[in-house]
């Protein structure tokens, strides 16, 4: 394949990734503006009264349960003195 007929049909493809995220976004923006104002504030409140019930049941919320940034530094190292 010549050099040029690649560049353009990795351009095309690029392209389409574009159009096809932007679909995506549209269906779900349509989607999300069907609910009316109070099925949204009453989905929120739902979803507040359970994040209440988890915080004061002892479960730990999804950000207290990240790795400490140590872990993650001795990971990552380990992972650039693999690539070498």
């Amino acid at each position: 394949m010549r050099k040029d007929t690649m560049w353009k049909a990795l351009g095309l493809a690029g392209a389409a990734g574009v159009v096809a995220s932007g679909v995506l976004v549209a269906r779900s923006e349509r989607s999300r503006r069907a609910y009316s104002p109070d099925e949204i504030r009453e989905r929120l409140h739902q979803r507040h009264a359970r994040a209440a019930a988890t915080e004061t049941a002892g479960v730990p919320l999804a950000a207290e349960r990240r790795r400490p940034l140590s872990t993650v530094r001795r990971a990552l190292s380990s992972l650039r003195r693999n690539r070498r």
